[in-house]
């Protein structure tokens, strides 16, 4: 990654009063980029939007993706370079509640953010970020590479496989002069489950294992066996920023979609996770199976980033247990009421500075 190719690029950033948009509106800011976010108010309370001050240091609009004529005036009057797109409905549970509202966000407003963009004279690049979520499941544990058929059971699924599709058609539509000429690079990203400091979201796992924690009462999990790519939220951040950055270099090449997963090692079963959270969380945290109804739910998702090591040269550098000690520090910084935005900076400068050589873990 090019740290200075950042410097006073111009990026608008959707979503960013949300957990991952936190963290990367931060980086963003810390990379000296000319950011303006475009969001709801931020969707959880307590926020890492509003304890971390994010606000500060960058331009931050309120405002819906399904509304398409707010978001074309922002994007005109700012003029960015470079837009990354991680406005969305991101719960499978709350899809079931509400699939039409998912849909609605994860599809038309996906379907926005291109149309917008696409007479914008300042645009180089466009990153929509989807989820691994995306592909069809075939209940065979087998990791996905980014030619697989997309699909999906549930609504949130659904509405991210549809999310790459329209983002294909948009880039093959309106993107490209011809096969060998790109107007502006046009990619898709996918990513596993990311863990960090500051997510309160509801019905996730780590959010809802703080909370345990911090009130010392049982976790009741829906799926202990379920095995997903457990990453922090730094490693696909530094992804996307390294897939923007030769998006607007060669856009004919890095165009298309890219999937950024942790280590084989990592991608363990909900129960390690919660057994390796009971040894960092020294609060004699505990949890039990909740064998009640439950929405169905995938029971094994897999990544395969060849193509993102390979081409790109990324390459997750937390490992899982060095992702849960900077999650769990950070929430203890919170309890102990010191400043969010250093510490998070802090974290991200760490991060940042052990790049350069193999991570030793403790």
């Amino acid at each position: 990654m090019n740290s200075g190719f950042w410097r006073k690029k111009k990026i608008l950033l959707t979503g960013h009063t949300g957990f991952k948009g936190s963290w990367f509106s931060l980086w963003l800011q810390e990379l000296g980029a000319e950011l303006v976010g475009y969001a709801l108010p931020p969707p959880t309370e307590p926020s890492l939007f509003a304890l971390a001050n994010v606000a500060v240091g960058m331009h931050s609009c309120q405002g819906d993706v399904l509304d398409l004529e707010h978001l074309r005036k922002v994007l005109n009057q700012h003029q960015p370079e470079i837009v990354f797109h991680l406005a969305a409905q991101s719960l499978v549970r709350e899809s079931y509640a509400d699939p039409v509202g998912t849909f609605s966000t994860n599809v038309i407003g996906t379907a926005h953010v291109l149309e917008a963009v696409r007479t914008l004279p300042s645009i180089r690049g466009v990153l929509i970020v989807t989820s691994d979520k995306c592909y069809e499941n075939l209940g065979d544990d087998s990791a996905h590479c980014e030619t697989d058929r997309l699909g999906g059971d549930d609504p949130y699924s659904a509405s991210k496989a549809c999310a790459e599709m329209v983002t294909s058609a948009y880039r093959h539509s309106f993107f490209q002069a011809d096969k060998l000429h790109f107007i502006a690079g046009v990619a898709s990203a996918r990513a596993g489950n990311v863990i960090g400091g500051g997510d309160w979201a509801s019905d996730r796992l780590i959010p809802d294992a703080v909370r345990s924690a911090s009130q010392r009462t049982e976790l009741r999990v829906r799926n202990p066996d379920a095995v997903r790519p457990w990453q922090h939220v730094l490693e696909p951040l530094r992804g996307y920023l390294m897939l923007a950055e030769q998006l607007c270099n060669d856009p004919k090449r890095f165009s298309g979609s890219w999937n950024f997963g942790p280590e084989k090692a990592d991608i363990i079963p909900v129960r390690q996770i919660l057994d390796r959270l009971q040894n960092l969380s020294g609060k004699g945290f505990t949890w039990s199976s909740d064998p009640g109804a439950h929405p169905p739910e995938t029971r094994c998702l897999r990544l395969d980033s060849a193509k993102s090591r390979t081409e790109l040269g990324w390459q997750p550098h937390w490992h899982l247990d060095s992702a849960l000690r900077a999650t769990v520090d950070w929430h203890k910084s919170y309890e102990a009421g010191k400043d969010m935005r250093v510490v998070t900076e802090q974290q991200i400068r760490s991060y940042q500075s052990h790049l350069s050589r193999p991570e030793i873990l403790g």
